[in-house]
This record gives C-alpha cells, structure tokens and sequence, in this order.
C-alpha cells in the first residue's frame, strides 16, 4: 500500500484489538488448484503454504482446535448459485476433482476439523460459527488462499460473529502482489488484526 495511502488511514483507522483468550486456526482453500501449474486456478504460492504449515505446525504443539476449509460442488454445480456462475475457475472444485486434494504437507490429522463450503466465507452456511462458539473460541487466526477472496470473506465473517479475527501475513497468498496488499492492509484497518509469522508463532509458544 501506498505511503499516501497510509498517512490517508493514519489516526482514524489504527486500532489494534490483540489476541482473544481461546484462540482457534483456520486454514482457508488450501488445495491443489492453487499450486498445480495446469490449472486456471494456480497462485505460485509454495512459500504462503509454507509458512501456514509452520504455523500448523505450532498450533498442533499449542494443542488450540485447528480447521481446514475446502470449496466442494455437486456434479452439477447447482449449490454453488451465483459465485459459481460468476467464477469460471470454480469448475475445478466439483466434487471428485484432483484439485480439490490437499497439497503435499498440509493433509488434516483425525482429530482436526475439515468444513467444506461453497461460497467465499468459511462462516457462510457452514456450522463453522457454531463450532467456535460452543468450543469457547473468541480468536479466530487466519491463514489461506486467497486474500482478496475468501481470506477476506473469511476475515469480514469472523469479525461479524463476533471472533477477534488474526491474519497472518505471510501465510495467506494471492495471484498477484496489489489485490494481496490492498487486502491486508484494508482487513488489518477496518476487521482484524494483520500480523507476522514470527508474530503468531511466538504467540502460540506461549500458550
């Protein structure tokens, strides 16, 4: 973002809300679609996935609830409404589909949660609201793909729940630079709170 940009923002959208007390991970849309260079859908994102394996990674040692979202259609695309007829590339995510599979490093382990979904927000139709608040969650830390889609829808949901959404930097990615900082630094403005890897890991070592 643009240093006119920030000195625009500056004093009126500075608030930082800091970490909850009962945090949980999501790690949004990551699967192969995003790193298979045959697809429509490919980012170039190796390094954002391995920076949210390393903050899998520390989360499973902080013992917090940790969530997969995927994005899974019927056969025949009719659940997906209008974000599937607006998207072309969401063709990928039929049910059955190659691309849908995790990447290599980032499969689920028995006792974490996976919720499929078919529209932007991890939130939206999905029990992921319920889920949070019947566990006692009040943190909601972010990773996934992509930042200006459904890492932001994401982010927007989170805090309208009523989580303190945390997304970390670098372990959300996008197919180009701009949408990916513009995102971040309007989520970090106005919903949440955009931190570092290095922040968050620190953060989970002390839990």
């Amino acid at each position: 973002m643009s240093t006119k940009a920030a000195d625009n923002y500056a004093n009126v959208y500075d608030t930082r809300i800091g970490f909850g007390h009962k945090p949980a991970l999501i790690l949004v849309d990551f699967v192969e679609a995003y790193f298979d260079k045959s697809c429509d859908l490919y980012a170039g994102v190796d390094d954002t996935l391995a920076s949210a394996i390393r903050v899998r990674d520390a989360a499973r040692k902080a013992g917090i609830l940790i969530i997969y979202t995927n994005v899974v259609y019927h056969k025949s695309g009719i659940n997906g409404g209008r974000f599937y007829q607006k998207a072309a590339p969401l063709r990928y995510f039929l049910e059955g589909s190659p691309m849908g599979a995790w990447p290599k490093g980032l499969v689920p382990s028995d006792n974490e949660l996976v919720i499929s979904k078919q529209y932007p927000s991890a939130f939206f139709a999905t029990s992921l609201a319920s889920t949070l608040h019947a566990a006692g969650i009040d943190t909601a830390i972010i990773t996934g793909l992509t930042t200006s889609g459904c890492v932001r829808a994401t982010c927007v949901d989170a805090c309208s729940n009523g989580f303190i959404p945390i997304v970390v930097e670098q372990a959300c990615g996008d197919r180009h630079d701009d949408p990916h900082n513009a995102n971040l630094f309007d989520m970090n403005a106005k919903y949440g709170d955009v931190i570092s890897e290095q922040e968050i890991i620190k953060f989970l070592g002390e839990l």
